[in-house]
C-alpha cells in the first residue's frame, strides 16, 4: 500500500512539473500548450476579431468625416445661400449624407422643372425654359427624399450587423471551448482517480483561456456597435430635418 501511494505521489508530481513547465510562459505559453479543439476556437475568435476591430476603426473614420461635413453642410444651407451655390459647392462634401441627400432632391427639382441649365437657380432665376412646380411634383420629390435617406442611413449601417454577431456569438464561442475544457478535466480526473491540481489544471487553463478570449472580442464589439449606432441615428435625424426643409423651401417657392 506504502508503495502504490509512493508511486501515485512521483506521478503526481512528475505532473505538476510537467505542467508548470507547459504553463510557465504565461498566457502565451498556457496557448501553445492547449489542446487542438482549444486553438480551433482561439482560432474562430481570432477571426471574429480582426474582422470586428477592421469595421470599427473604418466606421470611426466615415463617421468622424460624415459628422464634420453635415454640420459644415447644414451650416452653409441655414445661412441662405442659393440653392445653385450650394449645388456648386457639393464636391466639398463628398461623404455627407445631408449633401447627397440634397443633390438627389435638387437634381429631380430641375428635372421636373425642365431647366437646361442644371446648375441654375430656382424659378425666376434660371435661363432657358421652365415650369412652375406643382403638387405632384412635390410630393414626387418629397419621395425621392425618403428613399435618398433611407439609402444614405443604410449605407452608414453597413457592416454593423457583424459587430452586433460578434458581441452575441463569440462569448458563447468561448463558453463552448469552456465546455469542452471542463470535460477533459473531469476526464484526466477520471483517468488519474484523483481530483488532484495535476488531473485538472490543463483542462481549467483551456476552459478560461477560452471564456476570457470570447469576453475579448464580445466586449469592444457591443460598446462600438452602440456607439455607431447613436452617432447613425443622430445623423439620421439630422437628414430627416434637412429633407422637411428642403420640401419646405420647394413648396414655398412653388406658391
Amino acid at each position: 500500500m506504502e508503495i502504490m501511494d509512493i508511486f501515485l505521489n512521483n506521478q503526481i508530481s512528475a505532473a505538476i512539473i510537467d505542467i508548470n513547465r507547459d504553463f510557465s510562459g504565461g498566457v502565451a505559453g498556457m496557448i501553445a500548450h492547449t489542446g487542438w479543439m482549444a486553438k480551433f476556437v482561439l482560432i474562430i475568435l481570432l477571426f471574429f476579431s480582426i474582422w470586428s476591430w477592421a469595421i470599427i476603426l473604418h466606421k470611426l473614420k466615415v463617421l468622424r468625416k460624415a459628422r464634420k461635413e453635415t454640420d459644415k453642410f447644414l451650416k452653409m444651407f441655414k445661412e441662405g445661400k442659393n440653392l445653385s451655390d450650394i449645388y456648386l459647392s457639393l464636391s466639398s462634401f463628398s461623404n455627407s449624407p445631408v449633401a447627397k441627400v440634397f443633390m438627389s432632391g435638387y437634381t429631380e427639382l430641375i428635372k421636373r422643372q425642365k431647366i437646361k441649365n442644371p446648375k441654375a437657380m430656382l424659378k425666376g432665376q434660371s435661363q432657358g425654359s421652365e415650369r412652375n412646380i406643382q403638387v405632384r411634383d412635390v410630393k414626387a420629390i418629397e419621395a425621392l427624399l425618403k428613399r435618398s435617406v433611407s439609402k444614405e442611413i443604410a449605407l452608414l449601417e453597413k457592416a454593423l450587423n457583424f459587430l452586433a454577431t460578434t458581441a452575441s456569438t463569440t462569448p458563447f464561442i468561448g463558453l463552448f471551448g469552456t465546455v469542452w475544457g471542463v470535460m477533459n478535466s473531469f476526464k484526466s480526473i477520471g483517468v488519474m482517480g484523483s481530483a488532484s491540481i495535476a488531473g485538472v489544471a490543463p483542462g481549467i487553463s483551456e476552459a478560461l483561456i477560452a471564456t476570457a478570449a470570447g469576453l475579448a472580442v464580445a466586449i469592444p464589439a457591443v460598446i462600438a456597435y452602440n456607439y455607431f449606432v447613436s452617432n447613425i441615428r443622430a445623423i439620421g435625424a439630422k437628414t430627416d430635418d434637412f429633407s422637411a426643409e428642403f420640401i419646405s423651401i420647394i413648396e414655398w417657392d412653388s406658391v
